[in-house]
């Protein structure tokens, strides 16, 4: 699954927000899951983790005019893909109309 939504703002900040938000996601929801791993390399985040059984892991990219997130999904997940992909827009562009 790719996303990628415009941060309107300078690379520079838009890495920051999406550091600080994933701080943030972190720990609050850092004890459901296990084998949390991110990692940034240059302007990519690479990420990965297990929660309810599940593994997830892909990239989110912070371009100079968007942020783009690719994810494979595990099986299981695939029928509610619209439903994470909606989920995930929304919390980026609302990260974003404040930054």
């Amino acid at each position: 699954m790719r996303i990628a939504v415009p941060h309107n703002t300078t690379k520079t900040k838009a890495h920051q927000v999406v550091d600080r938000k994933a701080q943030q996601l972190l720990g609050q929801f850092g004890d459901k899951a296990d084998d949390v791993e991110h990692d940034w390399r240059g302007d990519t985040l690479y990420f990965k983790g297990k929660a309810r059984g599940m593994s997830v892991g892909g990239t989110l990219e912070v371009t100079d005019a968007a942020v783009v997130i690719d994810v494979k999904l595990p099986l299981l997940a695939k029928p509610f893909e619209s439903r994470i992909r909606q989920t995930v827009e929304r919390e980026l562009e609302s990260l974003f109309k404040t930054a």
